[in-house]
C-alpha cells in the first residue's frame, strides 16, 4: 500500500468516525454537537504541523524545550478557559500545573529512571503536561460546581466567622478527589482494560515489552504525582475567593 493510499484510507476512517460522533450528538439534542468535528479538524492540522516540525527538532534540546513551553502555555490557556478562570487569574492555573509538571519531571530524570535526552524529554513532558491540563480543568470545574451546589453550607461557615479557606475546605476536598478519578482509574486498569499510548509507542519504537512496561510505569507514576499536585494547588490557589461562582457552561 502506497503512502497516498494509506493517507486516503486514514482520511476516510477519521471522517466516518467523526461523522458518527456528530450525528449521534445531533440526534440526542446535545448542545455544541459539532464539537467532535471541530476537535478532529484541529487535531488533524496540529498533528500534521507537529509531525513536520518534530522531524527537524527531535534531536535539538533547545528546540524541544521551546516546544514543551508552547505546549504548556497552550495547556494552561485551554484549562483556564474550560474552568471559567478569569484572564487575570490565569497565573493560578499556570502555577498549579507548573508545580506538578516540574516536580514530576525532576524526579523522573534526576533518578535516571528515564534517560534525559531530547526525545524522551519531549515524550514524557508532553504526556505529563496533557494530563495535568485535564486534571486542572476537572479540579477547577468541580470546585466551582461544588461551591455552587453547596453554597448555603459555605455561607453558614462564613457566618460563623470561619475564613474563606475553611468555609470551602470540604468542597475543595471533593473537587480534588473527583478530578483525580480518571487518572487513578487509568492507572488501576492499565494492562487489564487499557493499553496506554506510551507502552504501545515504546514497543513500536523497538523496545522490548519489559522495557516498554517499565517506561509506561514511570510515566503513570509521573502523571499521578503531577496530577495530585496540580489538583490540590488548583483549589488551594482559589480557595480564598469565597464568592458564589457563576453556573458553568
Amino acid at each position: 500500500m502506497t503512502d497516498s493510499e494509506l493517507l486516503l484510507r486514514t482520511l476516510v476512517s477519521v471522517l466516518a468516525l467523526g461523522g458518527v460522533a456528530v450525528v449521534v450528538l445531533r440526534v440526542a439534542g446535545v448542545r455544541q454537537w459539532w464539537g467532535p468535528a471541530r476537535a478532529l479538524f484541529r487535531a488533524s492540522v496540529q498533528l500534521a504541523a507537529l509531525s513536520l516540525v518534530l522531524a527537524g527538532i527531535i534531536a535539538d534540546p533547545w528546540w524541544v524545550a521551546g516546544a514543551l513551553i508552547v505546549m504548556f502555555v497552550a495547556a494552561v490557556a485551554v484549562s483556564a478557559r474550560r474552568a471559567g478562570v478569569a484572564l487575570v487569574d490565569f497565573w493560578r492555573t499556570a502555577a498549579a500545573m507548573g508545580a506538578g509538571v516540574s516536580l514530576a519531571g525532576m524526579v523522573v530524570f534526576s533518578s535516571e529512571a528515564v534517560e534525559l535526552t531530547p526525545r524522551y524529554a519531549l515524550a514524557v513532558g508532553a504526556m505529563v503536561v496533557g494530563n495535568a491540563m485535564t486534571v486542572a480543568t476537572l479540579a477547577g470545574r468541580q470546585f466551582a460546581q461544588a461551591r455552587l451546589d453547596r453554597w448555603s453550607e459555605v455561607e453558614a461557615w462564613l457566618a460563623l466567622g470561619a475564613g474563606p479557606r475553611r468555609a470551602v475546605r470540604d468542597v475543595a476536598r471533593i473537587a480534588v478527589h473527583d478530578a483525580l478519578i480518571p487518572a487513578v482509574d487509568q492507572t488501576r486498569t492499565t494492562g487489564l482494560v487499557v493499553l496506554p499510548g506510551a507502552f504501545v509507542g515504546a514497543i513500536f519504537g523497538g523496545l522490548s515489552p519489559i522495557e516498554a512496561g517499565r517506561f509506561q510505569l514511570v510515566v503513570l507514576a509521573a502523571i499521578l504525582a503531577s496530577g495530585t499536585i496540580t489538583a490540590v494547588l488548583t483549589v488551594r490557589l482559589t480557595s480564598r475567593m469565597a464568592v458564589r461562582p457563576s453556573a458553568l457552561r
